[in-house]
């Protein structure tokens, strides 16, 4: 299923790491991307959990970036990107949810995984000092609150199906 997902994880992921880009050299920047690869990857499963979902947004599309660049007031030079078609607004959103707050990212991996959290996850949900200085703007909540405002309540919804949400 990943596989069939993997344009919207690259592409959202590559949204988040311009929209929010890592201070420093090409060591944070990888290790900024990292993160992100892996709270997309997480928010990516949540959404399309089946393999027909994957194949339903693979078919129709994600969305693109549009609403998201307006949000964050992003240049809209570069819109005309290709790539920017294969973002998707709530996968954004809900990564942006589980790396601003790591308990929420703990138990959003505990669902998509079977006991413990996987190690695959460990930037995600257990960040050590340089994995937090390199996504530092991506890790704020104060500065990713527009984007994980967008679609926060239907992340909590699907980790949490019994609750009840009040708007």
């Amino acid at each position: 299923m990943q596989a069939d997902l993997s344009p919207v994880i690259a592409a959202t992921a590559q949204w988040l790491t311009c929209s929010f880009p890592a201070p420093g050299g090409a060591l944070a920047a990888a290790l900024c991307e990292a993160q992100a690869r892996q709270a997309v990857t997480v928010a990516a499963r949540l959404r399309y959990p089946t393999e027909m979902d994957a194949a339903l947004v693979g078919l129709a599309g994600p969305g693109g970036s549009g609403r998201l660049d307006w949000v964050t007031g992003a240049d809209a030079e570069g819109s005309g990107e290709a790539w920017r078609t294969w973002v998707d607004e709530v996968v954004a959103s809900w990564a942006v949810c589980l790396l601003a707050d790591t308990e929420l990212a703990a138990l959003a991996v505990s669902a998509l995984t079977e006991g413990p959290v996987a190690a695959e996850f460990r930037r995600l949900v257990a960040p050590d000092e340089a994995d937090r200085r390199a996504a530092a703007l991506l890790r704020h909540p104060d500065l990713v609150a527009p984007v994980a405002g967008l679609h926060r309540s239907g992340l909590l919804g699907r980790l949490d199906p019994d609750a009840t949400l009040v708007t």
